[in-house]
């Protein structure tokens, strides 16, 4: 009976389909765990092997808890949104839905493309996810709960009193009775100070406007990563060298009304929750630098808007005074106040167009245009390029008086902190090089010293050990903890500054120009967002003819015909029929990439819900992931904005946790082995590898599927390739073969170097695929995909089949296992428990195979050894233990059986196996128990009849031996 894969691994599919074999329940007394793959974005390439390593080790881990007893949830679905679906689109004129659809189902696509399918691929490699709860983002079932949920967002408020947001309708309640002097809340920096009489006197829109002002998700004009290419705003994790992720379009910074999410609310628990989940320390490190919290002071310098003498006069002369405005800066060293010796501004600061003399305006114009087409991200990477220009006006220190010049740089970002620097060049590297640069300039003065007995002259000093203040007034002799707190309490005292904690984490732009997302159960009465009632969700996406912005320049939805929202029939309208009276315009933008994945885990927990997310027993069950496996990539943006949504719902009495993802491990990238051929410049004719040497040759990537395993290159297929390689001429090597070259390079389409996971289930079966994944090494390391190790992991399979059947059939019996086979045996199974509990499931592959190498050396047959071994492969090769366990008699499936125990008194040595040794060289080995004494052994020794040949009738002079290590016989 021969191992066939492809018709075991099909049997099992369908039978686990048909029986619902991982159907999790949302009421169980076995304990539940919840284990979690990030879910992926259904593209039209479909999955390369790389795709599922994570899928792969997520599953061995969810069917060995299920072999443990546990109820476990183990689903899949799809992040459906987004813009490659909107891209493809555009481009070939399908409709998302299609594209999308076709991408996750299979079929055919409107250009005649076969498409294999998401669901199929992940199927045929055999996971063990419960399809039930299958989510797609995209669809309106779902959506909908995304909608309900920025409809809560939009009507809560955060306290900081209390480090929880509340409903908004509690703020109204003390604005009434009391106003907002003493509200202590997260909401805009320019909120008016207004009594509960001034309150209840504002007109409706009035109060609309301030309620803006405190909403977790707002209105209001951003600096936003601006493309005008793909006609949105991108978020910075979208942008790469300057240009956009997805097409490389040029992006540029520009302000926008948009909505955002005050995440920035949470800073600090997203801070300290991070004490309190089992992450890789890379990870909550990269949260915590996003997170960015820095203690320090709040300070205002003065600055008068005269731009030149010549402005002044004019003013003067119109009889006006001058507008006084203040630079706002945060600093982490207000001990370092009086070595400031010139101020530098955001290019996008509010304050640059109002302070700009007129002598200055021209080149400050110039430099905000060049300074628009540079990202954040690579503002902030950027550490060599110094660039600046002087705006002419200066600012008044607030102690000393003195005027310092006002600067603008794109090194300082108007995102972070107040969007303004106080430059001292003594104790920043970045001022000083800064200072350095303009010397001599208009402008720029003389750098100051404000450390004593620290030279200064080829760097700036910024350590704050060993400081001691120096030219600082009140604060000379001081050291930095001391100087810091005397400069607060002096500039709290003149009120020009306050001690204050800082965060580099932003709100969050939740804005897209775009079509294919979630449309905002938004719609407009005066300029005003109003919520539509909850009842009447889903506001489902209209169709349009065309996908870009209109000619005008609104979001794609401004094509839409039926787009507006009747306030007396609660339903979307005709377009036409907007009155501004009982019709309204309803939100053109959609919800950005990452709404419906910051929530989605919760939906998993009870997907059939049409009432709510999830209700309150199934959350309260499930209460959060257990293990949540992912890429590194998302190590800000996706987990942090998880994390925010989680906290939020459970602020409002929704999540039962307040963190969602309780252990995160991030796989490596499985990377492609690309194949290169090497064409003589100036020519056709491609010369083998070993034959370069000298040659003046171009590398040229080529498709891998013709290459062998020995790195031959099959030339006919080549040639057939591309029309220009049809009269390709070839110098082979002394063998007559055409050998490639070979380079470890990322898995992409564009290298020609992706190998899908349907070829190898096709070839291998996918039992194969999924042991070789997790044999190639650790879990977290990336790790080069070398087809040709394919064949010894099919070879292991074939070989443990051959432990349970001959040609005849099988062939195990009911022998007593002997001593050697439970060894084999229970060091397979303390091995494995271990490998899987600490994810190292690459040794665990070494493991089955070292057993069944023993195994079948001991020619075991024995069903007491090969019924649990068939168990313990069960997590890695789920098919053809499957097929071992049913063909072993079982009627049901393997996935539920307990998980075989490990008794260590198999692997108790009882016996030892001596070297005898005369006068040094070993002549012969005998096995003894452990436990005779030395007096045992040499009796027993010397009666051996191979000691007697040895000594050949003489008397050894001397015998030592230590018990359980060394017999020697001297003389």
């Amino acid at each position: 009976m021969k191992y066939n894969p492809n018709e075991i691994e099909a049997k099992w599919q369908k039978y686990w389909a048909e029986n619902q074999t991982f159907a999790a329940k949302n009421n169980s007394e076995k304990p539940k765990h919840y284990v979690l793959d990030m879910f992926p974005y259904p593209s039209g390439a479909g999955l390369h092997v790389g795709h599922p390593l994570g899928y792969i080790a997520s599953d061995v881990y969810s069917r060995f808890k299920r072999h443990q007893g546990f109820n476990v949830l183990h689903p899949m679905g799809y992040d459906s949104f987004g813009l490659p679906a909107e891209q493809y689109a555009i481009q070939t004129g399908q409709r998302p839905e299609d594209t999308t659809r076709v991408n996750i189902d299979g079929g055919v696509d409107k250009e005649g493309k076969q498409i294999a399918g998401y669901r199929k691929q992940l199927d045929k490699i055999g996971f063990s996810f419960d399809w039930a709860r299958e989510v797609r983002t995209s669809n309106p079932d779902y959506y909908k709960h995304t909608q309900w949920i920025f409809i809560q967002l939009f009507n809560s408020w955060y306290c900081r009193k209390q480090g929880k947001a509340f409903e908004i309708s509690e703020l109204v309640k003390v604005f009434e009775g009391e106003g907002n002097k003493l509200v202590e809340a997260v909401c805009d920096d320019n909120v008016a100070i207004f009594t509960a009489d001034e309150w209840n006197a504002y007109s409706e829109d009035q109060k609309e406007k301030i309620l803006l002002q405190y909403r977790m998700t707002y209105l209001a004009e951003t600096e936003v990563n601006w493309c005008p290419g793909l006609g949105t705003v991108l978020a910075n994790d979208e942008i790469v060298n300057g240009v956009s992720e997805r097409g490389g379009f040029p992006v540029i910074r520009k302000k926008m009304t948009q909505w955002s999410m005050r995440i920035s609310a949470y800073a600090e628990r997203l801070l300290q929750g991070l004490n309190d989940i089992d992450w890789s320390e890379s990870i909550k490190e990269s949260q915590r630098n996003w997170i960015g919290k820095s203690v320090g002071a709040l300070v205002k310098f003065q600055v008068s808007s005269f731009k030149s003498q010549v402005d002044a006069q004019s003013d003067e002369t119109l009889n006006m005074k001058p507008e006084t405005n203040f630079i706002e800066v945060f600093t982490t060293r207000p001990d370092t106040i009086f070595g400031v010796t010139f101020m530098t501004l955001a290019p996008e600061h509010d304050l640059v167009a109002k302070i700009t003399t007129s002598e200055q305006k021209e080149a400050v114009e110039a430099y905000i245009e060049k300074t628009a087409k540079r990202s954040e991200r690579e503002r902030m990477a950027d550490v060599k390029t110094i660039s600046g220009v002087f705006t002419g006006a200066y600012a008044e220190h607030p102690f000393t008086k003195e005027a310092i010049p006002v600067w603008i740089g794109d090194y300082v970002l108007a995102g972070y902190g107040t969007g303004a620097v106080m430059a001292v060049p003594c104790g920043d590297e970045r001022d000083y090089a800064f200072a350095n640069f303009f010397k001599g300039q208009k402008g720029m003065s003389e750098i100051k010293n404000i450390f004593a007995n620290v030279d200064i002259s080829e760097a700036a000093y910024g350590s704050k050990d060993n400081v001691e203040i120096a030219n600082s007034d009140f604060l000379n002799g001081l050291n930095y903890k001391n100087a810091t707190q005397a400069a607060i309490t002096a500039l709290e005292k003149i009120g020009q500054g306050t001690g204050k904690t800082n965060y580099r984490l932003r709100d969050a732009v939740f804005s897209r120009q775009r079509y294919w997302g979630e449309p905002f159960p938004v719609y407009y009465v005066n300029g005003l967002p109003k919520m539509i009632d909850t009842q009447h969700l889903p506001i489902i996406l209209p169709e349009v003819e065309k996908y870009l912005p209109t000619e005008d320049g609104l979001p794609p939805l401004g094509n839409a015909a039926v787009w507006a929202w009747d306030t007396k029939q609660n339903k979307v309208v005709n377009t036409d029929l907007v009155d501004n009276v009982s019709i309204f315009p309803l939100e053109l933008n959609t919800m950005p990439g990452w709404a419906g994945s910051s929530w989605y885990w919760m939906r998993y927990m009870d997907a059939h819900n049409e009432n709510e997310f999830a209700s309150k027993e199934a959350l309260a069950y499930w209460e959060n992931v257990d293990l949540y496996i992912g890429g590194s990539e998302h190590a800000t943006g996706h987990l942090l904005y998880s994390r925010f949504w989680n906290k939020f719902l459970k602020d409002k009495g929704f999540a039962p946790t307040e963190e969602p993802f309780k252990k995160l491990i991030n796989q490596g990238m499985i990377l492609g082995t690309t194949a290169y051929v090497y064409r003589l410049e100036g020519t056709n004719t491609f010369v083998s590898k070993n034959k370069i040497e000298g040659q003046n040759v171009q590398p040229i990537r080529v498709d891998v599927h013709f290459v062998n395993s020995s790195d031959e290159l099959n030339i006919e297929k080549f040639k057939a390739w591309r029309e220009d390689f049809n009269t390709a001429e070839f110098i082979l090597d002394e063998n007559g073969k055409y050998i490639v070259g070979r380079e470890v390079e990322k898995m992409s389409k564009s290298y020609y170097n992706v190998v899908t996971p349907d070829d190898i289930c096709a070839e291998y079966g996918a039992d194969t695929l999924r042991l070789y994944e997790m044999f190639l090494g650790p879990l977290e390391q990336a790790k080069p995909w070398n087809t040709a190790g394919i064949s010894g992991v099919f070879g292991f399979l074939k070989k443990l089949w051959r432990l349970y059947f001959d040609d005849n059939g099988l062939i195990v019996n009911n022998d007593e296992p002997t001593k050697d086979n439970l060894k084999s045996l229970h060091k397979t199974i303390k091995k494995v428990a271990e490998d899987i509990e600490n994810f190292s499931f690459n040794t665990s592959v070494s493991q089955f195979m070292i057993c069944v190498n023993e195994l079948s050396s001991q020619n075991c047959h024995s069903r007491a050894i090969l019924e649990p071994l068939a168990i313990l492969v069960s997590p890695y090769a789920p098919h053809i233990a499957e097929e071992l366990w049913s063909q072993l008699g079982h009627t049901t499936s393997i996935s539920e059986v307990a998980f075989p125990i490990f008794e260590a008194s198999h692997l108790v040595e009882t016996n030892k196996e001596y070297p005898v040794s005369f006068n040094g060289k070993m002549r012969f080995t005998i096995e003894l128990p452990l436990d005779l004494t030395a007096a045992q052994i040499e009796e027993i020794v010397m009666k051996d009849e191979r000691t007697q040949k040895q000594l050949d009738g003489r008397t050894p002079n001397k015998v030592i031996i230590v018990p359980g290590k060394i017999i020697n016989l001297v003389g």
